[in-house]
């Protein structure tokens, strides 16, 4: 359950990431309402998961779901030009998360 909540809680760090872009320094209400939302319940969840995955292994999976998904979402819907290299950079970005999974022995 621990990696489930890990997973969701890096998904609203992309969530959190692209609403702090369009909240334009906190100053759109909505953007900035999303971004306080996703933003705990982000911490929260990563707080939750940590107490079963060890710190640096919670750490770097939900940093490396959040910045691949925020570049995605950008590539496809904010106008960031995609290329190859960075779908390979994604791509290795993903396969380390998955490589820390699996390695992980917990606490």
């Amino acid at each position: 359950m621990s990696w489930i909540v890990l997973i969701v809680s890096g998904v609203l760090e992309a969530v959190w990431a692209t609403a702090l872009g369009k909240s334009d320094g906190l100053t759109k209400l909505w953007p900035s309402v999303v971004f306080v939302v996703a933003l705990t319940i982000s911490m929260v969840g990563l707080a939750w998961a940590m107490r079963d995955i060890s710190t640096g292994t919670a750490y770097a999976v939900w940093v490396g779901i959040g910045a691949a998904l925020t570049v995605l979402y950008a590539m496809v819907f904010g106008g960031e030009p995609a290329s190859l290299v960075k779908i390979l950079l994604i791509l290795g970005l993903v396969g380390c998360i998955v490589g820390l999974k699996l390695v992980d022995g917990g606490h």
